[in-house]
C-alpha cells in the first residue's frame, strides 16, 4: 500500500469515526428534558418536594425579562462584571486578562445582555413569596472594586417585597481567581416552618463566538459533569428538540457552557442531592441549570446556601477546582495522547518562554522519537521508487489482465524485497500521536494571542499574509517530488491537486497548526531525501556489478 492509497484509507477511516459517532448520538435513548414538562413557559421553576434533603423537581425556566434595575458594576484584577438589580443576575461579564480576537486592546466580553450575543448567570429561589432571578434588589453602593491588599470583595444585595422572609444575595469575588461564590441567606420571618429550594442557571443563545471557524470546527454548547456520567455535551439542537439525557438523581456534578477557550459552570459543593435541567426559552435562548434543596428553616431561623460560579478560560488545572472540569479542555478520543503532549509543549514554553519556538521543539522531539519507524517506511517508498519503472513496464505488458499483473507486481516485490506494506504501517502507528499534538495546539487558551516571531503575533489566529501556508504548500509539492509515482493515472492528477488544496484549507487554519504541520513536514523531506539518496547510491552499486 502506497502512501497515495494510505491517505485515502486515513480519509475514508476518519468518515466512518465520525459517522459512527453520529450515528450513537442520534440514537441515544431519549429523556425528556425536565424542563419540558411545564405547560406554562413564562413561569418560574416549580418546586414539589418529595421528602426532607430531596432536591425540588425544575417544571420551567421562564425567558429572562428585558433590565429594568439599576447596573452595579464590580472590578477585581480578572473581572469586571455588571450586575442587575432586577434579579441580581450577571448580565455582562469582562475577562480583562483575555484579550478579543480582532482588536488585542479589548478584553474579550464572556457574557453580555446588549450586542451580537446573549448570555447571563442568573438565580433565584423557589418557595411562596421568595425571590426568583426577576425579583427586585437593592445593594448599598453602585459600584465596587477590589482593594489593594484584600483578597476578596462581597457584594450583598437585599431582596424587596418578599413575604414571610429576609433573603439576601452575597456575590464574592477573589484576587487573581475566576470563580464566584454565589449565595442566599433565608431567614425564616413566618409562623412556620419552610423547605425551600434553590437554582442557579446559564442562560445563552447558539450563537458561535467570535473567532470560531468551520475549517476548524469546535464544540459550543451546554455540558453537564458527574462522576459516573463523566462529560456528556448536551447540544444546543438537542434542547430544542427535546431530545437531551441527563444524570438522574446525582449527589455530585455541575453543569454548564462550553465554547472554544471558555467555560462558565455551576459547581455545586459537596455530596449534596441536586437536579439538573435544560431549556428551549423564547427565540435562540436556552438555558441550563441545576436546582438545590435549602434545608427546613423553622421561624425566626436563618439559613444559608451558596454556589460557586466558575467564568474564565478552560485550562487543564480546573479539575482542581471542581472534578471533571477540566475536561472541558476537549481532546476527544486523543486525549491520551494530546495531554502529555500539551504537558511537554509547556515544560519547552517555560523554558524557552516562546509558544512558537515550544510548538518547533516538540515536533522535533517527536520526530526524532519515532526516527526509526520513520526511517522504515522512507526505505520502503525509496525502494518503490526505484523500481518504478519496472512497475511501469510490467503494467504495459499485462495490460487489462488484472490477476497476471497482480501476480507480477507480487513476484517483483518478492524478487526485490519489498513490503508493500512497510510505508504504511509505520506512519499508522504515529498518526495518533500526530493527531494528539494537532488537537493539543487546537484546544489551549494559553495559545491564544501568543506570539511567535515577526507578523505571526498571534499563534491561534490565522497567518494574516498567508505566508506559512504558501510555505507550507511549497513543502508538500517537494515532498511528492520524493515519493514514487503512482502507476494509475488519476492518482498521480490527485496528488497533483493536494498540495494546492490542503495550501488553500491551511489558510483557515491557527498559525501555531501550520507552523506544526510545516516543520514537520520539512523534517521528513530531510530525513526521506536522505535515504532515498542511500537506496539510489545502492541501486546504481548494484546495477554495475
Amino acid at each position: 500500500m502506497d502512501m497515495r492509497r494510505l491517505f485515502l484509507f486515513l480519509i475514508f477511516s476518519f468518515s466512518l469515526v465520525v459517522l459512527w459517532g453520529e450515528w450513537t448520538r442520534q440514537n441515544q435513548p431519549v429523556v425528556a428534558s425536565l424542563a419540558a414538562t411545564s405547560k406554562d413557559p413564562s413561569a418560574p421553576p416549580v418546586a414539589t418536594t418529595i421528602a426532607p434533603q430531596t432536591v425540588a423537581t425544575a417544571a420551567a425556566v421562564e425567558a429572562p425579562k428585558a433590565p429594568t434595575g439599576k447596573t452595579i458594576t464590580v472590578t477585581t484584577d480578572t473581572l469586571k462584571v455588571e450586575i442587575n438589580s432586577a434579579g441580581g443576575n450577571i448580565e455582562r461579564l469582562d475577562l480583562l486578562k483575555h484579550r478579543t480576537a480582532s482588536d488585542q486592546t479589548k478584553s474579550i466580553v464572556l457574557m453580555q445582555r446588549q450586542g451580537d450575543q446573549t448570555y447571563l448567570a442568573q438565580s433565584g429561589l423557589l418557595g411562596k413569596g421568595l425571590p426568583t432571578h426577576n425579583a427586585e434588589f437593592q445593594s448599598e453602593a453602585s459600584e465596587y472594586s477590589l482593594a489593594e491588599g484584600k483578597d476578596s470583595i462581597e457584594v450583598k444585595l437585599s431582596a424587596l417585597n418578599t413575604e414571610g422572609s429576609r433573603v439576601t444575595k452575597i456575590y464574592t469575588f477573589h484576587r487573581a481567581s475566576y470563580l464566584v461564590d454565589v449565595a442566599y441567606e433565608i431567614e425564616n420571618k413566618g409562623a412556620s416552618a419552610i423547605a425551600p429550594s434553590a437554582y442557579f442557571q446559564l442562560v445563552r443563545d447558539s450563537t458561535l463566538p467570535e473567532g470560531a471557524s468551520a475549517f476548524v470546527p469546535t464544540y459550543t454548547g451546554a455540558a453537564v459533569y458527574t462522576d459516573l456520567e463523566k462529560l456528556l455535551k448536551i447540544e444546543f439542537s438537542e434542547i430544542e428538540k427535546n431530545k437531551v439525557t441527563l444524570p438522574k438523581e446525582p449527589d455530585n456534578g455541575w453543569i454548564g457552557m462550553v465554547q472554544h477557550y471558555f467555560v462558565s459552570a455551576w459547581l455545586p459543593q459537596g455530596k449534596t442531592v441536586r437536579e439538573f435541567y435544560t431549556k428551549h426559552l423564547d427565540g435562540n435562548l436556552f438555558s441550563v441549570g441545576v436546582i438545590l434543596p435549602i434545608a427546613s428553616i423553622e421561624p425566626s431561623q436563618t439559613a444559608r446556601i451558596s454556589t460557586p460560579l466558575y467564568v474564565g478560560p478552560a485550562v487543564s488545572q480546573l479539575d482542581d477546582v471542581a472534578p471533571g472540569l477540566g475536561l472541558t479542555v476537549d481532546y476527544g478520543i486523543f486525549t491520551v495522547f494530546a495531554a502529555p503532549l500539551f504537558w511537554l509543549m509547556s515544560f519547552l514554553n517555560d523554558w524557552v518562554g516562546n509558544w512558537g519556538v515550544a510548538i518547533v521543539l516538540l515536533t522535533v522531539l517527536i520526530k526524532l522519537a519515532f526516527f526509526p519507524l520513520s526511517a522504515a517506511s522512507y526505505r520502503s517508498m525509496a525502494k518503490m521508487r526505484v523500481v518504478a519503472p519496472k512497475l511501469e513496464l510490467i503494467k504495459k505488458q499485462y495490460g487489462d489482465d488484472r490477476e497476471r499483473l497482480n501476480k507480477a507486481m507480487m513476484d517483483l516485490y518478492k524478487t526485490e524485497k519489498i513490503n508493500p506494506l512497510g510505508g504504511c504501517l509505520p506512519v499508522l502507528i504515529q498518526i495518533p500521536v500526530f493527531i494528539g499534538l494537532y488537537w493539543a495546539i487546537l484546544e489551549s487558551v494559553e495559545l491564544r494571542h501568543a506570539p511567535f516571531f515577526g507578523w505571526i503575533t498571534d499563534l491561534s489566529a490565522t497567518d494574516p499574509y498567508y505566508i506559512l501556508p504558501l510555505i507550507m504548500g511549497a513543502s508538500m509539492i517537494i515532498q511528492s517530488k520524493l515519493n514514487p509515482v503512482p502507476t494509475d493515472p488519476i492518482q498521480a492528477k490527485v496528488m497533483q491537486i493536494m498540495p494546492i488544496a490542503f495550501s488553500v484549507v491551511f489558510f483557515f487554519f491557527p498559525a501555531g497548526l501550520v507552523l506544526y504541520s510545516l516543520v514537520n513536514n520539512i523534517l521528513s523531506i530531510g530525513q526521506q531525501w536522505y535515504i532515498n539518496r542511500d537506496a539510489d547510491t545502492a541501486q546504481k552499486g548494484v546495477t554495475k556489478a
